[in-house]
């Protein structure tokens, strides 16, 4: 049986499977397939929660000793949006002027396919690892990612399994490969803040309580002044107002309520309680000014409500780690890569709370993006910098 030795073949078996989320599509069957004739030994688990969708998922492992490296990631996509706007059909995984077009060819199952062709090439040279190499693959990334990567950590760990390290083969280079380790994350804090007012009639506005004046005025505290100018290590905080909604199709009534949702990326001088309770104060004290304000007698009557599932800051020292990939990008891609947190959340975010983590795969100039496309040389690149990388961490 041969090896999967071939990153673009395998890239263009999974771009084949349509995997949008939740759906499976083929695409855990078929990188099931390919780690087959590495001698792993793989599980599929579906994991469910009431209001979301069933998920599936893959757990392969090949060895069974120590050390124990994991790779993570996730065949689900996001929509591929207009297909008619494609130069080519999105799962039809086309090639044209050296590039591999399809939905999912770079975020990630490009970097599935690369650290499978790495393994295999390994293998193939070493035989097997001097240790063990594990595969967690979610169908849930993309999605609420619920029934994903958090509970089949969960799942494995309970039965014994343990890593020493991770990588996750997002899309963390920003111009050329080789240029971006991600080596934390910052942390995700959402909320909806409302403001209860009295309906009424516009023309009879002392007869009412508008509302949005006072979700405006809530929504300015909430921006300024800065929470912060950055750590050494991150990015400053920022909180972004994503939407402010009274639910009024009409342009002569006053509503009743308005809210305003938001998002904080934040460093770690902050805690998730601790930013909350900044939020709180800075909402109180611009309620009590509203009182200083023409119109208003009493505080704005506020709420705020939590979403679920924050995402806590984190930082990975594992120097065995961190230098040995680096190492491996800069004899590979001829530049040392800069070592980040910047960017949006993963699932590195629940694989940390089980072993140090990083973060390398493609360049992500082109994910979620119709006509999503690699370079082919991009990808004979990042497998022989995974092949580097396992053969300096297996010594």
């Amino acid at each position: 049986m041969s090896l999967p030795t071939d990153p673009a073949a395998n890239l263009a078996a999974l771009i084949r499977c349509p995997s949008v989320t939740p759906a499976e599509g083929g695409a855990l069957t078929a990188l099931e397939a390919m780690l087959a004739p590495l001698g792993a030994v793989s599980e599929r688990l579906v994991f469910t929660e009431d209001g979301t969708p069933d998920v599936k998922n893959l757990y392969a492992r090949i060895g069974d000793s120590g050390p124990h490296l994991m790779f993570a990631g996730h065949t689900d996509v996001v929509p591929p949006g207009d297909e008619a706007a494609w130069t080519y059909p999105p799962f039809a995984a086309e090639i044209a002027g050296g590039e591999m077009f399809g939905r999912g060819a770079v975020d990630m199952k490009g970097g599935i396919a690369c650290f499978t062709a790495a393994l295999a090439r390994y293998v193939e040279k070493h035989g097997p690892p001097k240790g063990s190499v594990s595969f967690l693959i979610t169908g849930d990334e993309e999605g609420p990612a619920i029934n994903g990567t958090i509970k089949l950590l969960e799942w494995a760990a309970a039965r014994g399994e343990r890593w020493d390290a991770a990588v996750v083969g997002e899309p963390t280079n920003r111009e050329k490969l080789g240029d971006t380790i991600k080596i934390g994350r910052r942390g995700s804090l959402s909320g909806t803040v409302a403001v209860t007012g009295r309906q009424g009639h516009v023309a009879y506005p002392h007869l009412a309580d508008n509302p949005v004046r006072g979700i405006l005025m809530l929504a300015e505290a909430l921006l300024s002044p800065p929470f912060d100018e950055g750590t050494d290590d991150f990015q400053p905080t920022n909180l972004e107002i994503t939407s402010i909604d009274v639910g009024n199709p009409a342009v002569n009534v006053i509503p009743a309520r308005a809210a305003a949702s938001f998002n904080l990326r934040f460093n770690d001088a902050w805690e998730v309680e601790t930013l909350q309770a900044e939020i709180h104060n800075r909402l109180d004290r611009a309620s009590k000014e509203s009182r200083l304000r023409p119109g208003r007698a009493d505080p704005v009557d506020f709420e705020i409500e939590w979403r679920d599932r924050p995402s806590h800051v984190f930082l990975t020292r594992d120097e065995k780690l961190i230098d040995t990939l680096s190492a491996s990008v800069e004899a590979l891609a001829g530049a040392k890569p800069t070592l980040s947190t910047s960017g949006g959340t993963s699932d590195a975010r629940f694989i940390k709370d089980y072993c140090p983590v990083v973060e390398f795969g493609l360049v992500g100039q082109t994910m979620h993006m119709v006509d999503e496309r690699v370079a082919l040389a991009d990808l004979e690149a990042l497998t022989r910098i995974y092949l580097r990388f396992l053969e300096d961490w297996f010594v």
